[in-house]
């Protein structure tokens, strides 16, 4: 197999490359990175945990070592921009760690924190910029920031930020920086109507595709329980406290749903932490940090997270709430089975979410094998389909159905969960660390979550004594 020494990388990164203790290049990597190393336009795609982050960054760096310079006041060499503030954070600590050992500057440009440290950042000029389009945009207009030194912009999860309502933002960045540059568009999914406008920024662009487009990866083993709407909160409280259920994350479709859930949870002895856009900056870095450390083995999240979350040992991912756009449905169960390792993607289908299965099912190609529920809580599917809630909802130009989640309490323990084990453990795989929004970034992405109320801490335990409390709907 391929070795990173052989890909031409420059010395100073494969240094930090072998620090890492790196040597193979994963399929994305090594058809990627030969292509950039020339200056070429490229549009990468592949399954998300695959090492898209890495396949850009490491011959970007290689690029800048090869020409050093003192950047310019106010400029960025290199601009890379991604949907969610998580997403951000991590790609710029992927161009840390891999650029450790050049004398390299980075900065992150994101909302929900002050501008102020982000001014000082830019006035000095920055190597490698990180950004969300949309507070990007308010350092532009307000000229701490010009793109016209620009030679590089990297697009990474492009079909997200295209299909966000972020293409006006972007169209407004792209106009500034220099056309007599580099582009890459990255992503796990590239719809053909997203490639029709990715064309538009892109110049007789190559194209890398090391995976079936939508289909998740292969070591997720997947499973649907079809559940009546109001034992989904009793469901999801049994199964997590399964003893193979290391770290989970679970999914649901609105801001105020997911801090239900976690005081459900937090009734049920269960500790979790919810992360979302009403959330500040630093209390959604503390809830990832918490989840990343193991403090809180439960993080409840929206789908503005499911694809800036890269963490080791994630075992399991809930879908507590199908998603209404199929392609998100890959993008969240791809929060597990990273990096090498196994993982488990559950789903609770609903009577009004079962065209979303459909959906799902027709997007991956395959039949998601079902679980048996007892009869308390299993849907009863001779029942006519109700439709979907949140039909109004929109993505950008299209259309969407959401949905709302119900309620029941939690009663004894007739979990009829099978026990699927697998996904946990950490350990290194290919480094590809995705990163984070601002406003302008979660403002899009939070168009899809209802508004909603504050988060309950519970304490550093999985488990404690369970009252029993009644639930009401969360959407």
């Amino acid at each position: 197999m391929t070795q990173f020494t052989e890909l031409g990388l420059a010395e100073p990164v494969l240094k930090a490359i072998a620090a890492e203790g790196y040597t193979k290049p994963t399929p994305i990597q090594e058809q990627a990175i030969p292509t950039l190393l020339t200056g070429r336009d490229l549009v990468g795609i592949a399954q998300t945990g695959t090492g898209k982050t890495a396949a850009f960054v490491l011959p970007l760096l290689s690029r800048l070592a090869a020409n050093p310079g003192r950047p310019v006041s106010k400029m960025a060499r290199i601009l890379i921009l991604a949907p969610t503030r998580e997403l951000a954070a991590q790609i710029a600590e992927s161009v840390r760690v891999y650029g450790s050992q050049m004398k390299l500057t980075t900065t992150i440009v994101v909302g929900g924190v002050k501008p102020g440290g982000q001014v000082r950042a830019l006035a000095r000029g920055v190597d490698v910029l990180v950004a969300t389009p949309g507070r990007l945009l308010d350092h532009m207009e307000t000229g701490a920031v010009k793109l016209s030194g620009t030679e590089a912009v990297v697009l990474d999860e492009a079909d997200q930020m295209m299909d966000m309502g972020f293409l006006p933002a972007i169209r407004k960045v792209m106009k500034a920086i220099p056309t007599r540059r580099q582009t890459l568009l990255f992503s796990a999914t590239m719809p053909k109507e997203i490639r029709a406008l990715a064309n538009d920024f892109l110049n007789d662009p190559a194209e890398v595709a090391v995976a079936t487009v939508s289909k998740p990866a292969e070591r997720i083993d997947q499973a649907v329980y079809m559940v009546k709407g109001d034992a989904k909160p009793r469901l999801l409280a049994e199964l997590l406290s399964a003893d193979d259920m290391d770290r989970a994350i679970v999914f649901t479709r609105t801001k105020h749903g997911a801090d239900k859930v976690v005081r459900y949870l937090a009734n049920e002895g269960l500790y979790a932490e919810a992360i979302h856009g009403n959330k500040s900056q630093n209390q959604r870095i503390r809830a990832l940090d918490n989840f990343k450390k193991g403090k809180a083995p439960i993080l409840v999240a929206t789908d503005i997270a499911a694809r800036g979350i890269d963490v080791d040992g994630v075992s399991h991912v809930v879908n507590m709430d199908m998603p209404n756009l199929p392609e998100s449905y890959v993008h969240r169960i791809g929060r597990t089975a990273r990096a090498g390792k196994s993982g488990i993607a559950l789903s609770f289908v609903g009577n009004d979410e079962r065209g979303y299965l459909r959906d799902i099912e027709k997007l991956i190609g395959r039949k998601i094998d079902r679980i048996e529920l007892a009869e308390d809580m299993a849907l009863d599917l001779s029942l006519p389909e109700e439709p979907g809630p949140h039909t109004k909802q929109s993505r950008g130009g299209g259309g969407g159905r959401g949905r709302s989640q119900g309620g029941g309490h939690r009663q004894g323990g007739q979990s009829q969960n099978r026990n699927r084990s697998g996904g946990g453990g950490g350990g290194k795989g290919s480094r590809s660390k995705p990163g984070g929004s601002r406003d302008g970034g979660d403002r899009s992405a939070a168009r899809s979550e209802s508004a909603g109320g504050g988060s309950r801490q519970g304490g550093g335990q999985k488990r404690r004594s369970k009252p029993n409390k009644s639930w009401s709907p969360v959407s």
